[in-house]
Order: C-alpha cells, then structure tokens, then sequence
C-alpha cells in the first residue's frame, strides 16, 4: 500500500484546535483498509512556550505529544520566523515528506511554507484566502505569503475562495472545506458543557460578559488600555465581567500602572484553558474579544460579540453572524446596543458543522492523486 509522509504543523494556541481534528480524521484514516496511508508527524515549533498557552491545549484536545519540538520560543517577528525556517529545514530534508500541511496565520506558518518552497516540498493550507486586508497587521502578511507559495488552499468560507481568485491563484488549487475550528468545538462541546466555570464564579447563563484581548493595538497603548478597563468596569457594575489575562496584557497593565487586581463584579483571573473557554462563550450575554477564533466561536453559538478592532479577516462572522466591528469610542454605545438587543444573533455559516478535517484529507489524497 502507497504511503503518504506528512508533516503537520503547529505553533500556537490557535494552531492547536486546527491540529487536533485533523490528526484525529488522520488517524481514522489509517485504521481503515481503503487507500494509501498517511504517515503523518507532528512539529511543534514552540512559538507558544507558556505552559497555559501551549501544554494545555494538548491535554485538553487529547493531541498526542508532538514527534519534534523545534523549541524556538520568543523573539520579534523577524526574529522568530528566522529561527522557526532554520530549525524547520533540517527537519524537512531528514524526513522528505510529500506533503507539509501548515494552518492558520501565525509566523510559524509563514515560515515553514518559506522553507518547503525553498526545497520543491508541496505545501497543504488549511484556513487559506482568509483577509483583513491591513497590511500593518503581522498576521496579513503571514497569510498573503502562504496562499501565494502554497500548493493547495483549503478555505472555509466563499469569500476566502474570492480573496484567492482575485490574488490571481489557480482555481485548481482552491477547495472550499469548511472551517476546521469548528470541528474541534463540536468535538469537544460535552466536556465543555462540564465546565466548572459557571459554578466556580457564581455566574449564571446570558448574565456576564467574556472578554479576551491582548492585541498590541490594544494592550501596548496606555490610554487605549486604560479606556478598555474603564470599560469593563462600568459593565461591571450591572453584570459580571470574566476576564482571563492574557500574560502580554497582564505585563502591559502592569508597566502602565493600570489597576490590575479584582473589583466587585469585574473578575480577572489567569488564562483559561479550551474547554473552559468554550463554556464562557456559549452561555455569555456578550463576548468582548480582539481574537479571531472567538469570533468564529461566537457565531457558532450565536453569542452576540463584540471585536474590538478596525478589521476583521472573517467578515462571514459579520455578515451572517453575531459579530460586530467596534473601537474604543463606540464601545459604550455598541456594548449598551447589543446588551438591549436579543440574546442570540446572526446564523452559523455553511459547512462549519464539524467535518471540515474529512474534506480536507479528502483533498489532500485527490491533489496527491492527480485529481482535480
């Protein structure tokens, strides 16, 4: 029987929910006595070193422990994306692989397509054609460089496949497949449903606000901070708030000299892991967040969300879902408009119903094929 050698990678928290279904569907795949094997590896960089942000999205997703570490940590942009192509190209002309699979928008995946384009390995990106269309954003330029050195793009949503024809990319290389996030919530929605948070916190369903930030446009700027916590803490006053810190805003806060303890109502406690997570989100009034997976997440549950940015490279979340584009002037009023309104918005895209890694080992085995 035919085998197929796979690299998959992974960087960051993010990454993580991308990997987990797929390396599941992987393994399906291999049980079964039909088709050409997938001898599938895992590369963890290490772009995300904190333990809260890393270790525990394996335990909790059940990944398996990853076959290679690159173990690059932190650094600039620069910086890192030069320590993960150094590290990454040995890996890649050790295990000569047919395929590397990349996913998502961080520096990681850019880098690991630089390499693989360098040395004539075909490059698989699932969660391609995504744009927010601001070039000043890190990740933009992460997704324009591996949609254009990218073999196949594996998109989850029509506007993605419209970004990619506009780009001047090969129809053939396009195949919409639905947003793999999804399939890792759906997966994962019973032991979310566990969650202790609610009980822990005294909180009760649609009666608390989630917010995560720490986008530097958001946390590095001392009156943006200071404006955001002012924020929360009037919306603190008629509901609970749950903040859990993430470590960048946290030193932020406190280099600003930004209260940064606990106030009646107003709870920030340490980052929360993925189960966790998708509790607060499904039973939120509101969601608060600059993260585009929350975004995402949000709409599944048809959790009104507000993102605190100017952009958004998931504009299916507006269009169609709960989400809603806001900025530190309009916060008050779009905060007030949206806890006045339903409890419930917008509708859940196509295909985010939980089977978008099928689709994608599907095209993945059809472009090694041959198949159009």
């Amino acid at each position: 029987m035919k085998v197929l050698k796979v690299i998959v990678v992974a960087a960051a928290r993010p990454n993580f929910m991308k990997v987990a279904p797929l390396m599941k569907r992987i393994a399906e795949h291999n049980s079964a006595p039909a088709g050409p094997e997938l001898h599938a590896q895992l590369v963890h960089t290490g772009q995300h070193y904190d333990e809260r942000m890393s270790e525990i999205f394996f335990r909790d997703l059940g990944i398996r422990k990853p076959d290679i570490n690159l173990g690059v940590g932190s650094g600039s942009h620069v910086v890192q994306t030069a320590a993960v192509m150094t590290a990454f190209a040995p890996v890649c002309e050790r295990e000569d692989p047919d395929w590397v699979v990349v996913v998502g928008d961080v520096n990681s995946t850019m880098a690991c397509t630089l390499v693989c384009a360098k040395m004539g390995v075909r490059v698989a990106h699932v969660e391609a054609g995504l744009r927010s269309f601001d070039r000043t954003m890190p990740e933009e330029i992460n997704r324009i460089v591996t949609d254009a050195l990218a073999d196949l793009l594996l998109t989850p949503s029509e506007d993605a496949n419209t970004n990619l024809l506009r780009e001047g990319v090969s129809k053939n290389k396009i195949k919409l497949v639905g947003n793999i996030m999804i399939d890792c919530l759906v997966e994962n929605l019973a032991q979310a449903r566990e969650s202790r948070m609610l009980a822990e916190y005294k909180l009760e369903p649609r009666r608390f606000v989630y917010v995560t930030l720490h986008r530097p446009s958001n946390v590095d700027e001392k009156v943006a901070l200071s404006a955001i916590m002012r924020e929360l803490e009037r919306i603190a006053e008629k509901m609970p708030v749950v903040f859990p810190i993430h470590p960048r805003t946290r030193k932020m806060l406190s280099q600003f000299g930004i209260t940064s303890h606990s106030q009646k109502g107003l709870l920030l406690i340490e980052p929360v892991g993925y189960h966790d997570s998708l509790c607060l989100t499904e039973n939120a009034r509101l969601v608060l967040t600059d993260s585009g997976g929350l975004q995402e997440e949000a709409t599944f549950f048809r959790t009104p969300c507000l993102t605190l940015r100017p952009n958004t490279e998931r504009p299916v979340t507006v269009s169609i879902g709960s989400n809603r584009l806001t900025n530190i002037e309009r916060l008050t009023a779009d905060v007030a408009d949206l806890l006045n309104g339903p409890e419930r918005r917008g509708q859940t895209p196509a295909l985010w119903d939980g089977h978008t890694a099928q689709r994608t080992i599907e095209c993945l085995l059809a472009a090694s094929n041959g198949a159009e």
